[in-house]
Parts: C-alpha cells; sequence; structure tokens
C-alpha cells in the first residue's frame, strides 16, 4: 500500500483558492487593432500544437515495451494538466513578463494571469489578443518536459517526474524562452534566431533526455541485454501522424499571424519532414537494413524537430537539405549509440537534441531576408558570417546551461523523491507498479499481439 501524501493535493487547493481572491477580472478588453483572421489561425494553432502532446504519448507508448505503456503515456498527459497550472499561475510571467536583466521574467508580472485579458497583445503578435498568445506559448511548454521522458522510459518514478518536469519548466524551459523570445532576452538581442523552438523546446529537451539517462543510468534490461520489443508500431505510426499534423501549428503558427510567411514555414515543415522520413530508411538501406515503419517515423520526427528553429526563415528548395541531413545524422549517432553504454531509451538525445542543434546550425546558415523580414543578418549561405557566429555561441550557451542546470534539477528531485524505481517495480512494469493498471487487464495485450 503506498504511503499517503497529501502535499500536492494542498498545494493545487492553494492555487485553487488564491484564484479565488485573485480573479484578474479585467477592467476592460482590448480590441484595438486585433485581427480576426489572425486571432482565427492562432486559436487553430494553439489547439494543434496541444495535439502533438498525445501525438508524442503515442509515439513514444509505441516503443516501449508492453509492461511499460500506459505508465509512458501518462507522463506526456500529465504535463498537460500540471504545465496549464503552473503557466497559469507563474510561468508565462517567467517566460514573457517584464525582464529581469535579459535572463528571466519577472514574476509578479502576470502573476495568476493578471492583466492577461486587459493587456495590449504581446509587441511581436500585435493583431492577436495576448490571452491567445499566452495559451499559444503554453501548449510549448507543455510538450517540452513530455520529450524528455522518452530518455527515462522504464524506470523513473512518476512522483518524481513530475516534480521534475516542475523544476525543468521553472529553472530551464522559462528562462530559454526568455532568453530566445523576448524582446529584451540577451539571446534575442544577440540576434539569435528561433522561429518555433528548435533552442527553447528541441535542444532543452534533447540536454535534458542526455543528462537524465546518465543520471537514472541503465535499465537491467540494457544491461543484460534481454530487450522486449515495441509494444506497438501502429501506435508510432498514429502518434507520428498526430506529431506532423499537430507541427503546422507549431510552426507555421508560429509567424503569429495568417499570412505568406505561416504559409512559407507550413511548406517548409512539411517539405522538411518528408525528405527526413525518407532519408532515414534509404540510410537504413543503404547499409543493408530494411526499410522500416519505425525508421520512417523517427525520421519525419527528426526532420520536424530540425526544421523548426528555421521554418519561417529559409526557403522551401533548403527545407528538403535540412530535413535529410538532420536525419542521416541522427540516424548514424544513434546507431553509434548502441555501442556505448549510454541508456537513452528512445534515443530523445540523438533526435531531438541533435536534431535541434541541427537545426540551429542550419538556420546559421540558410536564414534569409527575402523569405523574413525580420531577419537582420543573412545565414552563411548568402555570404555573411555575423548570424552563423552568433549561433554557434548560442548553441554552446544554451547546451551548458541546459545540460548543467538539467544534471542539479535531477539531483534536487532525487533528494526529495528518489527518482528511480526499484529493482522490483521495474522488473514488474512501470504500468503496474506506479499507476496499478496493465494493458493484460485492459484486454489489450492479445489485440497488440
Amino acid at each position: 500500500m503506498m504511503r499517503k501524501n497529501p502535499l500536492p493535493l494542498i498545494i493545487l487547493l492553494a492555487i485553487a483558492i488564491a484564484g479565488v481572491f485573485m480573479p484578474a477580472v479585467p477592467s476592460t478588453i482590448v480590441t484595438d487593432g486585433i485581427n480576426g483572421a489572425d486571432t482565427a489561425w492562432m486559436l487553430v494553432s494553439t489547439a494543434l500544437v496541444l495535439i502533438m502532446t498525445p501525438g508524442l504519448a503515442y509515439f513514444y507508448g509505441g516503443m516501449v515495451n508492453t509492461k511499460n505503456v500506459i505508465s509512458t503515456m501518462l507522463q506526456s498527459f500529465i504535463a498537460m494538466g500540471v504545465i496549464s497550472i503552473l503557466w497559469v499561475t507563474v510561468g508565462f510571467s517567467l517566460a514573457f513578463g517584464d525582464t529581469i536583466g535579459g535572463f528571466v521574467g519577472n514574476p509578479s508580472t502576470f502573476f495568476m494571469f493578471k492583466g492577461v485579458l486587459e493587456s495590449k497583445p504581446w509587441s511581436l503578435a500585435p493583431t492577436i489578443p495576448l490571452v491567445v498568445f499566452a495559451f499559444f506559448q503554453l501548449k510549448f511548454a507543455v510538450i517540452t518536459p513530455a520529450l524528455v521522458t522518452g530518455s527515462l522510459a522504464e524506470r523513473i518514478n512518476f512522483k518524481s517526474y513530475v516534480l521534475f518536469i516542475i523544476l525543468f519548466s521553472l529553472f530551464i524551459y522559462a528562462p530559454l524562452a526568455h532568453w530566445t523570445w523576448h524582446p529584451e532576452g540577451f539571446l534575442f538581442k544577440l540576434g539569435v534566431l528561433d522561429f518555433a523552438g528548435g533552442t527553447v523546446v528541441h535542444m532543452s529537451a534533447g540536454w535534458a533526455a542526455l543528462a537524465g539517462a546518465i543520471y537514472l543510468k541503465r535499465r537491467r534490461a540494457h544491461v543484460e541485454g534481454s530487450f522486449l520489443p515495441p509494444a506497438n508500431i501502429p501506435y508510432v505510426l498514429l502518434g507520428t501522424g498526430l506529431l506532423w499534423f499537430g507541427w503546422f501549428g507549431f510552426n507555421a503558427g508560429s509567424a503569429l499571424s495568417a499570412g505568406t510567411l505561416a504559409a512559407s514555414a507550413f511548406a517548409t515543415t512539411n517539405t522538411a519532414a518528408a525528405a527526413a522520413g525518407l532519408a532515414w530508411v534509404l540510410f537504413d538501406a543503404a547499409r543493408g537494413k530494411k526499410v522500416s515503419a519505425l525508421g520512417f517515423c523517427i525520421g519525419v520526427v527528426v526532420g520536424l524537430v530540425a526544421i523548426t528553429p528555421a521554418a519561417g526563415f529559409v526557403t522551401i528548395p533548403h527545407s528538403i537539405f535540412i530535413g535529410a541531413i538532420a536525419s542521416i545524422i541522427s540516424n548514424y549517432l544513434a546507431h553509434l549509440k548502441t555501442k556505448t553504454a549510454l541508456d537513452d531509451t528512445l534515443d530523445v538525445f540523438p533526435c531531438h537534441g541533435v536534431g535541434g542543434m541541427v537545426g540551429m546550425i542550419m538556420t546559421g546558415i540558410f536564414a534569409s531576408k527575402g523569405v523574413n523580414g525580420a531577419v537582420v543578418d543573412e545565414g552563411l549561405f548568402f555570404g555573411a558570417s555575423k548570424l552563423f557566429v552568433n549561433h554557434m555561441i548560442a548553441l554552446v550557451v544554451v547546451s551548458v546551461f541546459a545540460f548543467a542546470m538539467s544534471f542539479v534539477l535531477l539531483k534536487v528531485t532525487d533528494l526529495i523523491l528518489p527518482l528511480r524505481v526499484s529493482d522490483s517495480d521495474e522488473k514488474s512494469g512501470l504500468d503496474k507498479s506506479q499507476h496499478d493498471e496493465s494493458l493484460v487487464e485492459a484486454g489489450v495485450v492479445e489485440e497488440l499481439a
């Protein structure tokens, strides 16, 4: 029987009671300058980005073994609940509130969403209500810690995971979002371009995943070489479809308006994903492996990751190159990883971390003023070097920060709640040991087989 722990419920009730006494009732609703078409597109984009998290749940859930499907999928779903409340309370303020030295937002700026309904639109999104921008950004904050779970799958304590994603969101995600996307952020001022989150989302998640894999050490199955097969490849296919679909909101929505820039980002997103999926399976075939559904799906996601920072800054033909090269690099590194003792369960670092870094570098090479007038310094391909150099500086700074801070937060979490489950719990599977649920009881195992 589990030990009773009322503290999380008390914290949630305290936030709920604070909401009663801090209702953030607007004195007026800002309508000047608001464009209905832009607002409608951004509401749709917000919903599209949200569906990526269930898509990720299916993507990851299909790749683990049958004893850990429910736990792995729940880790994505619970993020939608936890991070949503955290974002309304203080997360949005930390990411987009009044700057404190260009490093983080003042937590009191929009505390409990104070003033969000009555404030002027965000300066870089002047035609949509601030609340729409805030909730669009929330969906990015939701999926980022969920991405990390793939490296920790099959061995992490669920309660510890929840604590870790809270700390990750407060101390890694929010500062990175402020550095990169706030006009006063120091990376923004440096001229670093990240259209939709290659740096903020994928690099941060990738480095946290690597730190987590190192900190949690290897699974018993990894040590013994007794791997069970993926639970359900059709789940991976379904998850990939949902991710590809939702990514149009992720990237094209990051134009923050309905127009040509959104259309361009939409096109580069689809093209890079297609090129990357093909590159992955063709690279496999060139090495004598069979073309696999799993391989194509992983390749597609790598392409989506790599084009994310570049989507609104590069041309459609360049997106083919970005997707293909990122896919081949990630495939090769994932293959090399199998020859090491590193147990990144679902290759989060080779795919998301490396994919995000490749995309950041490619943005520094191929960004064009012709695609997006916000590009002040063009990429290396067009004969300039300043943007590329700034991107390399940012790559190092973000990598060191995300990896080191993740290690610190993992240690803090472990001191409060043990991160790793016991050997017996790992052997029985996290579905049963952490949640008292299983695919066997749900009558699904036979169907999966």
